[in-house]
């Protein structure tokens, strides 16, 4: 009996064993927790790719205008190289079409998880739409950043299928204010990082969102507004039409995301003056890699 009784509390053993989070999973349960983080995995890709989605298509009247002139000056060049003279070219159509470009050189130096660099790139000034009921005598105005050769600045090594799809639906030519730059910058960082872990990579610090967010929204900024004047084909020169009283408006979103902005101007229309977005770049829960 007493042996009957202990081979019956042996077997009670094996049971509970088995029915214990301590024993190995079956093949179908492995399978189960396998198809769980896949699908997980899909979910949150999806959920940077609507949230980029709602970001690209939302835009103002000032931002379509601008693309436009932009996209139509640009048809013919969009296998040419991007260099400060197709930038300088564009600076001049844009002057001729209205608008009151300037062509932006922004620097940072080297910090902690950032190494220094230096970046250009085209910047408009527009009436702030926000401002129609603003009776002060000098009007706000927006700046909206136009970047030639967008979409390659997010371009990483071996990228996922996940993230390649992120990438496409960027558009080689941006336009749009800072916030919505910034969005897409944090967006596209995160993405980046996970990609590049899922294939065994580190993130570059060039990839970085501190280093991506200094290449449009650094501290350092000197605007270049280029001459107006252009020579056409027949050896005459002709200007821009814009009757811009440009001296002395304030600029709603100064040039910077990032803390401490100053924005360095050769015509002094832009000097020294405050982001007013500083303190909101700091309360925003983004990691510098």
């Amino acid at each position: 009996m007493d042996n009957m009784e202990d081979d019956e509390k042996l077997v009670q053993m094996v049971q509970d064993f088995i029915e214990s989070d301590d024993y190995p999973s079956s093949p179908s349960s492995s399978s189960s927790s396998s198809a769980q983080c896949l699908q997980a995995s899909d979910n949150h890709h999806q959920s940077y790719y609507f949230a980029l989605r709602d970001v690209l298509e939302s835009g103002t009247r000032a931002e379509v205008d601008v693309l436009k002139s932009v996209l139509k000056h640009m048809r013919h060049k969009r296998d040419t190289e991007k260099t400060t003279g197709l930038k300088r070219w564009l600076v001049r159509r844009l002057k001729m079409d209205g608008f009151h470009a300037s062509i932006c050189h922004t620097s940072w130096v080297t910090s902690f998880c950032c190494p220094g660099g230096d970046y250009e790139y085209i910047d408009v000034l527009t009436k702030d739409e926000d401002d129609h009921q603003n009776h002060h005598q000098h009007h706000q105005m927006k700046r909206l950043i136009v970047d030639v050769d967008f979409k390659s600045q997010f371009e990483v090594a071996r990228p996922t299928e996940s993230y390649r799809e992120l990438t496409d639906a960027l558009p080689l030519i941006f336009v749009g204010d800072e916030v919505k730059l910034n969005q897409i910058i944090s967006l596209l960082c995160s993405a980046a990082k996970e990609s590049l872990r899922e294939r065994g990579l580190y993130l570059p610090p060039w990839r970085t969102t501190t280093y991506m967010l200094s290449k449009w929204l650094s501290e350092s900024c000197l605007r270049d507004p280029v001459s107006r004047t252009i020579r056409t084909a027949s050896g005459a020169s002709t200007t821009g039409n814009r009757k811009d009283g440009d001296h002395g408006h304030k600029i709603k979103n100064g040039a910077s995301f990032l803390p401490k902005s100053t924005v360095k101007s050769k015509n002094g229309d832009l000097g020294n003056r405050g982001s007013g977005l500083s303190s909101e770049f700091s309360n925003m829960s983004i990691n510098c890699c």
